[in-house]
């Protein structure tokens, strides 16, 4: 008898494939015609799978707000933030060695930044207010007149918190310097509109919005004369930028995601909001319960909750059987840490281990909220009970919170 598998709730980990996605990558692999390298266009075989790849780009560019010229394949978000944060450092090193970026970024941004500073780069770490929301003015203030790059994420792997790229946007075009944009979250959960809100460089992955695993694209705006220096040599491919062969099927797998995404966003946005209300309004009945990251600035999909009273690796063991969460970002789930973002935000040590985050998607139903919140309550109740841990004081830490208390 096979074992039942536990709900699936770490959507912002990884999505499931949609099946027209899925079944758009079968096309391209089982198509004779399109096994051909899209580098080699001189014969059908090639030039078949280059109109595959230049249809995606099509598809993808329309989803985010850009050009399609603009789109770099690569193997996902890491590899666009490494090329995007490292490109422009390395190009632009005799102009300046300045970098600005956020302490709740995601880790491929944060260790590139941290690679450059033991290079002998200077990076300006700002952080956000107790909400996870960063002011654009502070971003203002921090540039010099050595500032090569600003590297701000959108949507945050694990507050769901969106920040105002347009404003940062503007603040960094009137000075001058790029904004590079890690937007692997926002896909299929906001709208986007790159190109018209300012943004220089974004980074995008297809399996974070029901796409396949291992394609991704920096999107470079062509228009603002901002060059890269390579990561990766070889063939040339992607205008010299990202050498190496395309995967055909990948990358029309990312278009078809992309697609359904933006043509689906509004009806997917909605229905996790609905389902992440009743989530967050129902594990809270707990008391002792806080929400990370301010919800009416977030996305509907992600909901991080901390529980007070509990041990965090407890309690991720407690509900490991029945649902599938995690305690903050999938790159760093391995370090046993508690979460750098939400220590970022004024969290205790405590409670940022005692956290769960809620990754919803397009196939998350009603059924899986009542056993998720079933399964938390039962957790946290007993943990709570074997800690000693009185109802009465998650009454009171309530109330401080309604205070205002951090």
């Amino acid at each position: 008898m096979t074992q039942r598998l536990p709900v699936y709730l770490d959507n912002a980990a990884t999505t499931a494939v949609d099946p027209r996605v899925s079944a758009r990558v079968m096309q391209v692999l089982n198509d004779a015609d399109l096994y051909g390298n899209a580098a080699s266009a001189s014969h059908a075989f090639g030039a078949a799978a280059l109109a595959q790849i230049e249809a995606a780009r099509v598809q993808v560019a329309r989803a985010v707000g850009c050009d399609p010229g603009d789109i770099v394949w690569t193997s996902g978000a890491t590899e666009a933030d490494n090329l995007a944060i490292l490109g422009v450092a390395q190009y632009y090193r005799e102009r300046g060695r300045h970098i600005v970026t956020v302490r709740t970024e995601h880790k491929a941004v944060l260790d590139c930044c941290r690679e450059l500073e033991k290079r002998g780069w200077s990076i300006t770490w700002l952080t956000p207010d107790a909400r996870g929301i960063l002011d654009p003015q502070a971003v203002a203030q921090s540039l010099r007149a050595d500032t090569v790059l600003v590297s701000v994420m959108h949507v945050n792997n694990e507050i769901g918190v969106v920040q105002d790229i347009r404003a940062i946007a503007s603040l960094c075009a009137a000075h001058g310097v790029p904004l590079h944009v890690d937007a692997a979250q926002s896909v299929g959960k906001i709208p986007l509109d790159l190109r018209g809100a300012g943004v220089t460089l974004a980074s995008l992955s297809a399996h974070k919005a029901y796409g396949p695993k291992g394609v991704g694209a920096l999107v470079l705006d062509h228009r603002s004369g901002v060059h890269l220096q390579p990561l990766v040599y070889g063939g040339g491919q992607e205008k010299g930028l990202r050498s190496g062969t395309l995967p055909t099927h990948q990358i029309a797998g990312m278009g078809e995601a992309f697609e359904i995404a933006a043509r689906e966003q509004t009806d997917d946005s909605q229905r996790a909001a609905g389902l992440g209300r009743l989530l967050a309004e129902r594990c809270g009945e707990l008391g002792g319960v806080w929400r990370n990251g301010d919800a009416a600035s977030g996305v509907a999909q992600i909901v991080s909750l901390s529980f007070e009273g509990v041990e965090g690796e407890s309690l991720l063991a407690a509900v490991r059987d029945r649902i599938a969460v995690s305690a903050g970002s999938a790159c760093a789930s391995a370090n046993q840490e508690p979460s750098y973002v939400l220590r970022a935000l004024g969290r205790s040590e405590r409670l940022a281990e005692a956290t769960l985050r809620f990754g919803l998607g397009r196939f998350t139903s009603a059924q899986d909220i009542d056993i998720a919140v079933q399964s938390v309550s039962a957790a946290v109740r007993r943990l709570r009970k074997i800690a000693g841990f009185e109802q009465g004081d998650a009454a009171e830490s309530a109330a401080a919170r309604r205070a205002g208390a951090p």
